[in-house]
């Protein structure tokens, strides 16, 4: 079981960086540009982070050469991955669940920092149920309602 409770106050400092650039750089600007921004950020708020982080997939107990690449890991388990695309899609979700599922992480957040306003969603992974859900459908580590 996930304790979504020290996951919810992980989560929140990640949402506020997050608003910060997005307040900062404001809407339009290419992905690079709030990457390097929430690593600015991340670092000034004193967010434990890895940029980047690479990591191998396996099959079967063994090692493939493929690769993926997140774009950050804060905390040691929230993925966020970055976008500033016109609408967030089913691939822009698929990609983040994959990588925690792929890693056993327990939370992710994907951002669209491309309109007016950030939009932000969140999930966690259960690992031992393997399923993914939104954050807002888990309250105090119980989930509302069953997948």
């Amino acid at each position: 079981m996930i304790d979504t409770i020290k996951l919810r106050e992980h989560i929140y400092d990640v949402v506020g960086a997050v608003h910060n650039v997005h307040k900062v750089l404001g809407p339009g600007l290419n992905e690079s540009c709030y990457q390097e921004g929430l690593q600015i950020e991340f670092i000034q708020k004193k967010i434990p982070f890895k940029k980047e982080v690479s990591f191998h997939p396996s099959y079967q107990g063994i090692t493939m050469n493929a690769t993926f690449r997140l774009d950050f890991l804060c905390k040691d388990d929230i993925v966020v991955e970055c976008k500033s695309v016109p609408k967030l899609i089913a691939d822009h979700r698929a990609q983040l669940f994959n990588y925690m599922r792929l890693l056993k992480l327990p939370c992710g957040i994907l951002v669209n920092f491309l309109p007016q306003y950030a939009e932000i969603e969140r999930y966690f992974y259960d690992d031992e149920k393997q399923i993914i859900v939104p954050a807002n459908r888990v309250v105090q580590g119980h989930r509302k309602e069953a997948l």
